[in-house]
């Protein structure tokens, strides 16, 4: 209830559903990002209503929504009383870097990256919102005939990517330097965290224990993550360095550093991929 203040109900209608094919950081960074989207669509205050479910999406559905392969389906939902979005709103707001909120207020990666996680896993995501009469979310997921050997499977390639070192997450978007501060931590990691740069450096400056990597944003406010990174290994020559960024743009040439020389993993990530980029870095 923290994440969403007290002015908001929360109700979750649970149904049966089967397997699908992503694990459980997906579905929790998902959830959070609609969740957090819904909780500031109410600055007032109001409701949210969280449902899963096991559908049939058939011919009718498949007439208008072309694009979507006929079967069974696990759906999540998340709706909200708020202030809703007009159809032009809703036609971009899946792409990286749009937001509706005030400047600083947001990154506009979220949805980006619940986008990004859906496609992955072979789903759908469709938005139903008026203004005046709020906004709900639903994610279809192909419901897996997998049993419980793939689920086990899933589970030991996530053990084999999860470590004990300690990693300084630096990030200005604070819902998402959570989000990974919890995973890294969930996953066996020691984790730190700053929202900047200049904070980075302090915090580096001052800290005695070892850093074995900085997982840092490459865009940020005041200092880049490639600039960070230079100034980093000024002051500890063999900690490691992984960029994340949705779009690099010309940050390349304009700091002159060459693509090979830098370790990126491009948003949306997923937590595997996450993982399996920061074990990648730490050999």
């Amino acid at each position: 209830m923290r994440l969403i203040g007290e002015d908001i109900s929360l109700t979750f209608k649970a149904g049966s559903v089967g397997n699908i094919k992503a694990d459980m950081g997906q579905i929790e960074q998902i959830l959070m990002n609609l969740v957090v989207n819904a909780r500031d669509a109410m600055p007032q205050g109001g409701a949210i209503s969280i449902e899963t479910s096991t559908v049939d999406l058939e011919d009718g559905y498949i007439d208008s929504h072309l694009s979507v392969r006929p079967g069974r389906y696990v759906m999540l939902s998340v709706s909200d009383t708020g202030c809703g979005m007009d159809e032009k709103t809703v036609s971009q707001i899946f792409e990286p870097f749009f937001t509706t909120k005030g400047p600083g207020q947001g990154t506009g990666l979220g949805l980006s990256t619940v986008y990004g996680i859906v496609k992955q896993s072979d789903g759908y995501i469709w938005v139903y919102s008026e203004p005046g009469r709020g906004t709900t979310l639903k994610v279809y997921f192909p419901q897996q005939s997998q049993g419980a050997q793939a689920l086990l499977d899933t589970a030991a390639a996530l053990e084999l990517a999860s470590g004990t070192e300690t990693i300084l997450v630096v990030e200005d978007d604070e819902a998402l330097r959570k989000l990974i501060t919890t995973l890294l931590g969930g996953s066996g990691y020691k984790v730190l965290q700053s929202a900047n740069g200049v904070a980075a450096l302090e915090l580096v400056k001052n800290y005695r224990e070892p850093i074995d990597l900085v997982l840092t944003d490459m865009l940020m406010p005041g200092m880049s993550g490639i600039e960070l990174s230079s100034q980093l290994r000024c002051l500890r020559p063999n900690v490691k360095v992984l960029l994340m960024s949705g779009y690099a743009g010309d940050l390349f040439a304009r700091y002159h550093v060459a693509e090979s020389e830098i370790i990126l993993i491009e948003k949306p990530f997923t937590r595997h991929g996450l993982l399996s980029k920061i074990r990648g870095a730490m050999r």
